[in-house]
């Protein structure tokens, strides 16, 4: 058997290329044609289809072309197909649409091929070699909150996704770590704990109840609102005593920020605000330097086409902005880091600020003007989170709910759901810590994840931590009985691979052979269009195929048990790539 590790591509991409040949071979005329593969809507009448004939009629008809429709051109695309070990036959329907059936015995060598080989080998091919992922990045001395919450899940499985895809991938942490704002802070440090610089992160307390007296003194005691207006001045002037404070302030910050980044297996790293701080007089002089930025009441500005408002990149009083930062960190992650693709991961409400700092690198020569050639900017929007009442998500007294107490509690829900079901006497307390965690930490993930992005969704630990429909319970105790289904055969699955076969006789088997081939193309999409929520219904479609088979195909003691064996094996090895690439550690009994 083959043991060549290269990557072998998507289905679709195999099938691009055998008809890009017969594309070539038909109409050799005809320039910039390109493959239009996809899946199949209906089974019945294949697996995929190659949607060329249509289009490519309408570019010959007229022209003295011997063909009288899109059926013919089909035929023809058809006929020039080169002999392949793939196809089991091609047909046409409709106005020339080409569907096509897969070999069967294709299907299952190629899922023999990668159980050898690993998974790796199914990971698509991107055309992008560097990104920058920004996520996650709350502010500092402010408390995580669940907008941080989906910005972090989200940004993680795009970045995870990318880099199983063989994209370097730069997580980038863009926390909120330097402006106005530290003038107060580092005030009310002076004035609160005299002696600050020997004083405890104990000893200044919760950062966020530290924030808001700070922020209370400000707004009601002008004596103190000019310290910390000048406080600001010789922070940014590097002033050594107020450069410490704030990386003080900033340290416990960071701390508080690491527990939930612990809990969720989330790796950043930080470049805050305060990183690109020194490049933004550079930055902002290569716009100027194009006649970009111009005079407008007193601040500085970029006008935008279509936008009723200006981007403000200096503000009256002479400050730098979020626009500022955010053009001078796009500016450093093209230049410095050499990114092909930077993708900013933040709630809705800031698509139209990003909209215009990538106008404005678009009018810099920065960025192509084609939105589709690299390197290029995407804003990756996400809705609310909102409580049963169909509000934002807070707690009771209105205040936005700690992520860390709510992680804890979902993991507490998922623990005690185990001891009811007397796990607590099967299993060691290890064993228990850790499935509770892996299933409370997993159902908060997917309830996220499985939602378009865009869209709002409702916070409900029932729903999320039940273990029927689409949760990530259901599916983690799938995968568990898949485990469970090889274990009790006693056969040595890694023996198995290396010797034994498998054949998709019955109509059940095919299909989850077929469903399980289309995983590479399923992240490949996901990836373009920076949405994970496809990877979720992959996911939860592979465990309803296995549903079926293993319902209406038995596996142990059977005929067939070797290569059903290998089928599970196939699953189980799938879904755990799945979980992977959404940050969900898989269970491997229940």
């Amino acid at each position: 058997m083959a043991t060549d590790k290269e990557i072998v591509g998507s289905v679709k991409e195999q099938l691009a290329k055998l008809f890009e040949e017969s594309l070539r071979a038909a109409f050799p005329d005809v320039e910039g044609v390109q493959p239009m593969i996809a899946i199949c809507n209906d089974p019945r009448h294949g697996d995929y289809q190659c949607n060329n004939a249509m289009s490519l009629w309408n570019k010959i008809k007229g022209q003295g072309t011997q063909f009288r429709g899109p059926q013919p051109v089909g035929k023809a695309i058809i006929d020039n197909l080169p002999a392949s070990e793939m196809i089991e036959r091609c047909s046409t329907a409709g106005p020339g649409f080409i569907n096509v059936v897969l070999k069967k015995q294709w299907i299952a060598k190629s899922i023999e091929r990668m159980l050898i080989d690993g998974i790796e080998t199914w990971a698509p091919k991107l055309p992008v070699e560097r990104t920058v992922v920004d996520f996650s990045s709350p502010n500092i001395a402010k408390e995580m909150h669940v907008g941080h919450l989906r910005s972090t899940i989200i940004g993680d499985t795009l970045a995870r996704m990318l880099e199983f895809s063989n994209v370097e991938v730069l997580r980038r942490n863009h926390v909120g770590d330097w402006g106005t704002q530290f003038g107060m802070l580092i005030e009310y440090l002076f004035d609160k704990i005299p002696n600050w610089e020997a004083a405890s992160a104990q000893a200044i307390g919760d950062l966020q109840a530290f924030y808001k007296a700070s922020k209370q003194r400000f707004d009601n005691d002008p004596d103190f609102k000019e310290r910390a207006q000048k406080a600001v001045v010789s922070l940014q002037g590097g002033e050594e005593k107020y450069r410490k404070a704030w990386t003080q302030i900033c340290e416990i910050s960071r701390e508080e920020f690491q527990r939930v980044y612990e809990r969720l297996g989330v790796h950043l790293e930080e470049k805050g605000e305060s990183f690109y701080n020194p490049y933004i007089p550079k930055a902002l002089d290569l716009l100027n330097n194009k006649g970009l930025i111009q005079e407008s009441e007193g601040a500085r500005v970029i006008f935008i086409e279509g936008k009723k408002i200006p981007l403000i990149v200096v503000k009256r009083d002479g400050g730098f902005n979020y626009a500022s930062t955010d053009l001078t960190a796009l500016w450093y992650r093209l230049n410095e880091e050499k990114a092909d693709w930077m993708i900013y991961v933040t709630d809705v409400g800031q698509r139209e600020h990003f909209e215009m700092v990538f106008a404005a690198a678009k009018l810099a020569g920065w960025l192509p003007q084609n939105e589709n050639d690299f390197p290029k900017a995407s804003h990756v929007g996400f809705g609310l989170v909102l409580g049963d009442d169909g509000k934002r998500f807070r707690t009771r007294s209105t205040e936005v709910v700690k992520l860390v107490d709510l992680l804890d509690e979902a993991k507490s829900r998922c623990k005690l759901a185990l001891e009811e079901r007397g796990k607590a006497t099967e299993w060691t307390a290890e064993e228990l810590e850790q499935t509770a965690e892996a299933v409370g930490y997993g159902a908060v993930k997917y309830a996220d994840l499985k939602n378009n992005r865009l869209t709002n969704y409702t916070f409900n630990f029932d729903q999320m931590l039940s273990d029927k429909g689409n949760t990530a319970v259901y599916l983690l105790y799938a995968h568990a009985r898949i485990c469970s289904i090889i274990r009790k055969s006693g056969r040595d699955i890694e023996e198995l691979k290396k010797v034994g076969g498998i054949v998709l006789a019955h109509p059940d088997e095919r299909a989850l052979g077929l469903h399980l081939l289309q995983f590479a193309e399923i992240v490949e999409e996901a990836c373009i269009n920076l949405l994970p929520n496809l990877l979720c219904e992959y996911l939860y479609k592979l465990s309803e195929d296995f549903t079926k088979f293993y319902t209406n195909c038995q596996v142990v003691g059977s005929a067939e048990e070797t290569s059903r064996l290998m089928l599970c094996e196939a699953t189980a090895v799938v879904m755990r790539k799945c979980f992977h690439l959404l940050g969900i550690t898989p269970v491997y009994k229940i």
